[in-house]
């Protein structure tokens, strides 16, 4: 990106709804300068028109703020977390530009603003305001550039699909958006207004990284991250597209460390196995419940066995959820067999041998989604099976796994102790990321 201004970048907040109630604090004006009283809305799409408490306004409205500061809008019940095992609705609170548009009976929120404010919000939805100084820093540079990443992209990021006959290949990238640039959830990155920012330490880690985007080779990196890496970090090429991406390699979440004790590489069935059943020295498996009360949202802690983590299912759940997730009736399940894992342990490819059909499933989070009501916590599990009366099938599966998210990029729990421990933003992002640079775009 070649630019000596500030990128504004559009977000969308909600669509697909019918009625949405929301609350104007300060002076809005539409396109045509006309001004909107602050209060209470409830906004609705009928036959293509956005009305707003009853009142028929236009297809598309867009309310701006006569002061970017002090203005602000509330959004009631937006949903975070979606289809993932957090998922709840919120109030939130934005700055900047609403924009409302109708398609029929459904209803689309928008928010437009400038990046910079948008990574406030980025940095303390993601984590917490509260986190160390540096750990913001860092997450800062890595937000922005990803997303400064994804809006150079020319080519489809949403979901793909390969394989031969009898497997089900899939990744899952940012979805292209054709009336916003990103959405607000887990699935692009969390935004969830300026409600969560609610320290001076995340208004200062945006200000003194501004502009300040990671590079390699020339181009912005598409900088990846999640919860927890497990202990090792993941390539890009177990997630999604079969390539390499140099400033993504595996990496032991121990700077300058190899691992003591344990058989390498990880993409070898035993030698993955004994890493999961056990629990290696890693940031991000030392966390303090103290420091992870610090830097992670009051739900994200409703998930504390992050590193190591054990998931039960008889006979019966299992086979239902995989009928209902991959709609394929597989009747009873034999086994679980991981054809192929990445660098940390994930797996990439798994074989599910049924009753009355086998299917290869991939890549990691199709997997996550297949195995769960709503999502597994990564794909580095080891599979135990418990025989019960039927010989040939077996009364339970219990998942032992490590990790939290794809693993990819920045391990943010690891990066969060990092901090802690009193390393520089930029010493954690020349761990995670190899060979990349810090440079200023605009």
């Amino acid at each position: 990106m070649n630019s000596d201004r500030e990128p504004e970048i559009r977000v969308g907040l909600i669509t697909g709804a019918r009625e949405v109630r929301l609350a104007l604090a300060g002076r809005f004006v539409t396109a045509e300068g006309e001004s909107v009283n602050e209060g209470e809305y409830t906004a609705c799409a009928e036959n293509g028109a956005v009305t707003l408490n009853g009142v028929t306004v236009s297809p598309k409205i867009t309310l701006s703020p006569a002061d970017f500061d002090s203005c602000r809008f509330t959004v009631h019940g937006v949903k975070i977390g979606i289809d993932f095992h957090w998922e709840r609705e919120e109030s939130q609170q934005f700055q900047g530009k609403l924009k409302l548009a109708a398609d029929g009976d459904s209803l689309m929120l928008i928010n437009e603003l400038p990046v910079e404010s948008y990574l406030v919000s980025v940095i303390s939805s993601e984590m917490s305001a509260s986190c160390p100084a540096e750990l913001l820093r860092a997450h800062a540079i890595v937000s922005r550039s990803w997303l400064l990443a994804q809006l150079e992209r020319t080519t489809p990021a949403s979901a793909q699909s390969q394989g031969s006959e009898g497997e089900l290949i899939r990744w899952y990238g940012r979805e292209t958006h054709l009336d916003f640039d990103v959405c607000a959830d887990d699935h692009c990155q969390r935004y969830q207004g300026i409600s969560k920012a609610f320290s001076q330490a995340a208004f200062d880690a945006v200000r003194d990284t501004r502009a300040k985007t990671l590079v390699y080779d020339g181009e912005v990196c598409d900088a990846r991250y999640s919860k927890s890496c497990g202990g090792m970090t993941e390539v890009y090429r177990a997630a999604w597209e079969d390539k390499d991406v140099p400033y993504l390699a595996s990496v032991y979440d121990v700077p300058g460390s190899e691992p003591s004790g344990y058989r390498m590489p990880l993409s070898t069935e035993a030698n993955a196995a004994a890493w999961i059943d056990s629990s290696p020295p890693a940031y991000c498996g030392v966390v303090t419940p103290e420091l992870l009360a610090r830097i992670v949202p009051a739900f994200d802690q409703e998930t504390p066995d992050f590193y190591r983590w054990r998931v039960e299912l008889s006979q019966e759940e299992l086979s239902e959820i995989l009928r209902s997730r991959l709609e394929l009736d597989f009747g009873r399940i034999r086994g679980l067999k991981p054809l192929e894992r990445g660098e940390s342990g994930r797996i990439i490819r798994l074989r599910i041998i049924g009753e009355k059909r086998t299917l290869v499933i991939g890549k990691e989070l199709e997997i996550r989604r297949a195995l769960s009501r709503s999502h597994l916590y990564s794909s580095a599990f080891v599979v135990r099976a418990a025989q019960g009366n039927l010989s040939d099938y077996p009364a339970r599966f219990t998942l032992i796994g490590a990790g939290w998210g794809h693993g990819v990029g920045l391990c943010q729990i690891g990066a969060a102790v990092m901090a802690d421990r009193g390393h520089s933003h930029e010493e954690i992002l020349s761990h995670y990321f190899k060979g990349a640079a810090i440079r200023e775009l605009y």
